[in-house]
């Protein structure tokens, strides 16, 4: 990884937070990106490491300008980490229609304006990554999990799509399917849960890395389950 120059999105979060730090200890140059203003990760890792907040990947224009700033800064661009995303359970009868626009937008649409906007510089690179945060849940959902799988079965197929898109260019694409990661907020919801089955945030960054890495080069187009004993 020595080198190797790493965009992060949704890098203030549980997950986010692991993932920088793991490639930073790997000897990356790392970027951050965030909807929130300010990520503790950031003065944490300190160095080169280089922070964008109150950025709306939502936005495509504002995605673009994100990811350019990052190829100036370090130039180029060798991975792109898609973290930025949401949850949310709710029974389609008792729920929103306004959450199924906001899991899309938030999983879907954030995941495709970031990596859009990184393929040219990824192109360059001549080892590209793309590694996206898919979901267990999505492959067989359960009753309040509609909006929150359909979102993330979309990040599963843009995967495949966008690997077998850029193939021929030296890029993968790949995505992890992490069962329940094992988070303060998850444990506050589950209190009753075996939280030594769920997946750390450590052991899933793990994962993301070696997808990132130039020895998974032969790896594009694979939805990776990492599910500890869940």
């Amino acid at each position: 990884m020595a080198g190797r120059i790493f965009a992060i999105t949704g890098a203030s979060g549980i997950l986010g937070t692991a993932v920088a730090r793991a490639a930073a200890a790997s000897g990356a140059r790392v970027a951050l990106i965030d909807y929130a203003p300010s990520a503790a990760v950031a003065a944490e890792l300190g160095g080169e490491t280089f922070f964008q907040g109150n950025v709306d990947l939502t936005d495509a224009v504002a995605a673009g300008a994100a990811i350019d700033a990052v190829a100036e800064r370090f130039g180029g661009l060798d991975a792109l980490v898609n973290v930025a995303g949401g949850f949310r359970w709710e029974t389609l009868e008792a729920g929103s229609w306004e959450t199924w626009h906001a899991m899309f937008r938030m999983n879907v649409l954030t995941a495709t304006n970031a990596s859009r906007s990184a393929i040219p510089h990824l192109k360059r690179s001549g080892s590209g990554r793309i590694v996206n945060i898919g979901a267990n849940g999505a492959v067989k959902a359960s009753a309040g999990m509609g909006a929150y799988a359909a979102s993330k079965a979309g990040v599963h197929k843009l995967t495949e799509a966008l690997s077998d898109e850029l193939k021929a260019d030296g890029v993968t694409v790949n995505a992890v399917l992490p069962s329940i990661i094992d988070t303060p907020t998850n444990r506050a919801d589950m209190p009753k849960a075996d939280f030594a089955a769920w997946v750390s945030p450590q052991d899933l960054a793990a994962a993301i890395l070696f997808l990132a890495s130039e020895e998974a080069r032969a790896i594009t187009g694979a939805l990776l389950p990492v599910t500890g004993r869940v």
